[in-house]
């Protein structure tokens, strides 16, 4: 059965990673840590919209909508918060569970308190690996966890392109992976080095779920074609110069940290409809 919301695709296949890495990889993750993170992303994102849809309905309908008739319209925003949660889960480590739960409470707060004409300033996973990153010193994300094999690299492309498919975005995982892959060879064709290396590092797990499932978050991009393929340019770049020049392997996160006020000039430069998850009803939830 087609599923008519691209969010179950996004749920099911980063729940299936999740639990691939689990089983096939072995990694060593604490399963109650990673239910408590989902769970605070998704306690976190329920109180925020309950509060964001009630400040919403009572100028436009002069009263309060029923407990169940708020509930019935905040509880699909639900679904971000998850994947939010499970993108979180899939790359971010730490020792601390005080840190885990911090990066879900900051990634959810950013996406109702960070915004400019109601659209997110920040993809929400992504600031909450940074922040996480930059704020302690006890938070990584493990570019090597899901090895390099060729299944899993076929795996998350197929996941991901029929995903793209579904949002309209895949042009620009394209240009980001094909701007930062030209990039990369270039350098090794100067270095002299055979081209496994470079096939090595852009057939990483940690880079294909970055490509695929975070810097094509629909709400937190730009809107125009011309300008997400401008965007994604410059995060390739971006990653390019601190992966090669500054040797930080999270560039990627870093570079789409760093670009992404960038969103707010090019909608206002390329008009273009926002996307929305659901045909737009008023609220809209973040």
């Amino acid at each position: 059965m087609e599923l008519r919301d691209a969010r179950d695709y996004q749920i099911f296949f980063l729940g299936s990673f999740l639990i691939l890495g689990l089983v096939a990889r072995d990694w060593t993750v604490n399963l109650a840590w990673v239910a408590l993170l989902l769970a605070a992303c998704l306690l976190t994102q329920l109180a925020l919209a309950w509060q964001s849809h009630q400040a919403q309905m009572e100028p436009q309908l002069g009263r309060l909508q029923s407990w169940a008739e708020s509930l019935a319209t905040v509880l699909p925003s639900l679904k971000s918060a998850l994947i939010t949660g499970l993108g979180l889960c899939l790359l971010l480590r730490s020792n601390q569970l005080s840190i885990l739960l911090l990066a879900g409470l900051l990634a959810i707060a950013s996406k109702f308190l960070l915004r400019v004409n109601g659209k997110h300033i920040f993809n929400p996973a992504n600031l909450g690996i940074i922040a996480a990153l930059g704020l302690t010193g006890s938070a990584w994300v493990s570019p090597g966890q899901w090895g390099t094999a060729f299944w899993l690299v076929a795996l998350f492309l197929g996941c991901g392109g029929l995903v793209l498919g579904k949002v309209g975005r895949w042009d620009t995982s394209a240009v980001f992976f094909a701007v930062y892959a030209g990039l990369s060879f270039g350098r090794n064709l100067w270095l002299g080095w055979a081209p496994e290396v470079v096939l090595h590092h852009l057939s990483s797990g940690s880079l294909l779920v970055f490509t695929l499932f975070m810097i094509t978050d629909p709400r937190s991009i730009p809107n125009a074609r011309s300008g997400r393929i401008l965007w994604a340019t410059a995060i390739a770049i971006l990653t390019f110069i601190l992966q090669y020049g500054f040797y930080l392997p999270t560039a990627p996160f870093w570079a789409l940290f760093c670009c992404a006020p960038l969103t707010i000039a090019l909608d206002r430069h390329w008009l273009a409809p926002r996307f929305t998850w659901q045909p737009r009803t008023l609220p809209l939830i973040p």
